[in-house]
């Protein structure tokens, strides 16, 4: 049973989206319960692959029973399991908040949330640089459709530049897979990791352009400078449910980085290893150091925490840059607090939003709102959270940044880049509470509107913000159990640091007649 639960993750959703395809859309509450029951699913297997992962473990599943490199195979890690389970949390709480009424807005809003689900899950889980690339493709159609749900203009606009651009990325990625194989006979991620060091001389040189190649599209996935531009009007203009599930979408690309350069391309690779040592570290600090501008020069709630999206990926990259056991660890910790908070933000501002009349989320002074003390304490705390204040996840996931920094050559660079970036974001969220929360001018005047993310009719302000409270309370479970996860966090560092033993645990893998 264990060896088969790790294709649960990739089935589950599959299952539930065609399900959800096939049930009539006047049939809402048994969408939402297929849908709910599927999530939490996918949450508790994936609790369970965490602990079964947790002594070090690798589990590989050979699909169809071919033996690896020759068929597809799916590989759980520490990492992948990592991904996993921050994926279900986040999609739980942004499907709760779906449930007050915007997933009826569109038609298959559910089936597409799967089908979204399923890539993301899939990509984790991949042992195959081909799959990943189909699962990528996934990945595009679901959050495209996802993007333009409920309709608008300015949605279209910012869906079209979202998809003309992945589908360039798309491009590349096969240009460098198909190079990969050509050269090298297999796609296999663990098999690529033993061919690149017996790959002849003359290969070298494509290997290293190929390696650059998937580098430019998973910066590009991750948004990365100077391939971030989509990312603003998108995350900006879609619905907070969309939102909010899209703040583990950047961290694909990272986790592709994380995945492909410590194990092909890692520090065993021969004469491609180490291939991006010299550009990850230096774009990541500049894509922080954007993203905080973007976060100082905004002018809506919503508009902001999309650039502070990006100044995220900027400090876990810049993490993950350093190249090391520490910066890596520190990094997986970053990654989920990062995640959560994003995710909770967007669902607050959105509450926040509904309540200003036509202000919406515009930094102006607008009217006194209802609820205006506990919105504004909720965004008081995730403003730290997002800053890096003690004593929050934040902070921690900042100081073991900083700490992994201490012996790099770069420390100067990375730990003023942070440091300084961080005061900023403090300066600029400061003045957007200080907009919506203490100058308002005029009493709050109900707005009623069919096609927002507003809060029907009869629901209380506890269950509208029951999502941004289950994410608040995943960001101080960081603070409570920070040694454990830091443990794991490590460890599974460490596990990246030895791709032998990846590459033994697929490779060796027995499939049974």
């Amino acid at each position: 049973m264990t060896s088969h639960i790790v294709i649960f993750p990739v089935v589950l959703p599959l299952l539930a989206g065609i399900l959800l395809l096939l049930l009539p859309r006047q049939h809402l509450p048994l969408r939402r319960t297929t849908s709910l029951t599927s999530v939490f699913l996918q949450l508790a297997t994936a609790g369970f692959l965490l602990n079964t992962v947790n002594n070090g473990e690798i589990l590989a599943y050979a699909l169809g029973n071919w033996s690896p490199p020759f068929g597809i195979v799916l590989v759980a890690d520490r990492l992948a399991v990592w991904m996993l389970v921050v994926t279900a949390l986040v999609a739980a709480s942004a499907l709760l908040y779906a449930l007050r009424g915007t997933d009826n807005s569109g038609a298959h809003f559910h089936a597409l949330f799967q089908l979204q689900l399923f890539g993301l899950n899939g990509a984790f889980l991949t042992g195959d640089l081909f799959n990943l690339f189909v699962f990528f493709e996934i990945l595009l159609l679901a959050s495209y459709s996802l993007l333009l749900h409920g309709g608008g203009r300015l949605k279209t606009k910012a869906g079209l530049h979202f998809v003309v651009i992945n589908l360039v990325g798309s491009t590349l990625f096969l240009f460098a897979v198909g190079t990969l194989y050509g050269l090298l006979g297999t796609l296999n991620m663990a098999d690529l990791a033993v061919k690149v060091t017996q790959a002849p001389a003359e290969d070298i040189a494509l290997i290293h352009i190929a390696g650059l190649l998937l580098f430019a599209v998973f910066a590009l996935k991750a948004a990365l400078l100077p391939l971030y531009l989509w990312l603003p009007a998108a995350y900006a203009y879609t619905t907070a449910t969309v939102a909010a599930l899209f703040a583990i979408m950047t961290k694909v690309g990272a986790y592709s980085i994380l995945r492909v350069y410590t194990l092909i391309f890692g520090a065993q690779a021969g004469s491609v290893s180490n291939l991006i040592e010299s550009w990850l570290l230096p774009l990541a600090l500049l894509t922080l150091t954007v993203g905080v501008l973007g976060t100082l020069a905004s002018t809506r709630l919503r508009q902001q925490i999309a650039y502070l999206v990006i100044a995220s990926i900027g400090t876990l990259l810049a993490a993950f840059g350093m190249n090391t056991e520490a910066g890596i660890a520190a990094g997986l910790f970053y990654l989920p607090h990062s995640t959560f908070a994003a995710a909770a933000l967007f669902l607050l501002a959105d509450c926040i939003s509904n309540r200003r009349d036509v202000m919406e989320d515009q930094f102006e002074p607008g009217p006194v709102i209802q609820q205006q003390r506990l919105l504004g304490a909720l965004f008081f705390i995730f403003a730290a959270l997002i800053a890096g204040l003690p004593p929050l996840s934040g902070f921690i996931g900042k100081f073991l940044i900083l700490n992994a920094a201490m012996s790099h050559s770069a420390l100067p660079w990375i730990m003023g880049t942070i440091l300084i970036t961080g005061l900023f974001t403090l300066i600029a969220l400061a003045r957007g509470g200080s907009m919506m929360f203490y100058r308002a001018q005029a009493p709050h005047i109900c707005r009623i509107d069919t096609s927002s993310d507003m809060p029907r009719s009869g629901m209380s302000v506890t269950a509208e913000l029951t999502p941004v409270l289950c994410l608040l309370v995943l960001c101080i479970a960081l603070v409570i159990w920070a040694g454990t996860i830091t443990e794991f966090t490590t460890g599974t560092a460490s596990q990246l640091l030895q791709p032998e033993l990846y590459i033994q645990s697929v490779l060796n893998l027995e499939v049974k007649p």
